[in-house]
């Protein structure tokens, strides 16, 4: 299969925090040739290479399989479906867009996102900012028994409708959940393209689940691998769209973004470098991120167990946390370029320097 079908695949499914049925499906599907898989009881799916070998340090490879959504709060009774954020989401995104609402056997049905039109809104109310709690999602149905009929009840899963459209003539990807769908693609590519390669390190890919809520699956995949170094790939949010040219850290199309520190972790200087080395080495466009804002599951993994070396590996992604992300795949390629080769370097010395 190739890349862009892969992306499309694992983007596209539904996967909302701590609803990752679909997600893990695909990946399960995409990666079966490279190991054997594992999961624990938060749905976290564990890959472990095939070619590891005993007495290797163990590097894991981290990405979250969760997006931003929504879960239905309650019933109107004229069949409208009252819904809470899941995830980070700014509420003026929010309205006018087509959802999926996930039934009792696993199907989706179509839902808008409706409010207040301006025909009938005060002058305040124009003004302000929408508030969620006066949102609602449009089935079409006009009853709670409706509603109840078409599989969909309180605590039903809301994932947003967008799939996977690329652009060939200035290679941009267009669609949901590249934070962290390109980063489960990048792992699955990372082994493809070592596969049969001996190296010095074992890999173990940590598919996590809840990210989006607290880093909660990443605390228990560093606990279950217990990582000597850990690579965590995340879809970085691009910020080439509204700040000027001089603080712009995190562009697209100008390769993965190393982040030195954000609100959660100060990231390891010397594995910082050697991954900088790396690409300067192997000659891999990447960007050097200072962000005094987000978190990554790098929040958890590094503190882990005794302390675990970890470094981000950020895909710029335009317009995160909405229903569509602008992300290139030359960006996605250098990923995959740059955490092969430093992968191809790792050895017990260099970790032991970290």
């Amino acid at each position: 299969m190739s890349q862009l079908s892969r992306i499309q695949r694992i983007c596209d499914a539904n996967g909302i925090s701590g609803f990752e049925d679909d997600i893990v499906r695909a990946i399960r599907d995409e990666a079966g040739t490279l190991g054997r898989f594992a999961e624990d009881s938060l749905r976290n799916l564990y890959l472990y290479r095939t070619e590891n070998q005993s007495d290797k340090p163990v590097v894991l490879l981290d990405a979250h399989t969760d997006e931003v959504g929504f879960m239905v709060k309650c019933i109107r009774p004229d069949g409208m479906l009252e819904f809470i954020p899941i995830g980070g989401w700014v509420s003026s995104n929010i309205p006018a867009h087509l959802v999926r609402v996930q039934t009792f056997d696993g199907k989706t049905i179509p839902g808008i996102v409706g409010s207040k039109p301006p025909h009938y809104q005060s002058e305040a109310e124009r003004k302000s900012a929408p508030d969620i709690a006066s949102m609602y999602i449009d089935i079409g149905a006009s009853t709670i028994e409706q509603v109840l009929q078409m599989g969909v009840d309180v605590a039903s899963p809301i994932i947003p409708e967008a799939k996977v459209i690329y652009n060939e003539e200035n290679g941009l990807l267009f669609g949901k959940a590249f934070d962290c769908r390109l980063g489960c693609t990048t792992i699955i590519d990372v082994l493809d393209a070592l596969k049969g390669k001996q190296l010095d390190v074992n890999l173990v890919a940590g598919f996590a689940s809840q990210e989006e809520v607290g880093c909660r699956g990443a605390q228990l995949t560093a606990r279950k691998v217990k990582p000597d170094v850990a690579i965590c790939f995340e879809g970085s949010p691009a910020d080439d769209t509204f700040l000027p040219a001089y603080q712009q850290q995190t562009i697209v199309g100008k390769g993965p973004m190393l982040r030195f520190i954000d609100s959660k972790m100060i990231t390891n200087p010397r594995f910082q470098k050697f991954a900088l080395d790396i690409a300067a080495r192997f000659d891999i466009p990447v960007q050097k991120g200072v962000r005094n804002g987000g978190a990554t599951n790098a929040s958890a993994l590094h503190l882990s167990e005794q302390g675990v070396p970890t470094i981000v590996i950020g895909i710029p992604v335009r317009y995160a946390h909405t229903h569509w992300g602008v992300s290139s795949l030359d960006d996605v390629q250098n990923s995959i370029r740059l955490a092969s080769a430093m992968l191809t370097e790792l050895n017990a010395q260099t970790i032991a320097t970290f």
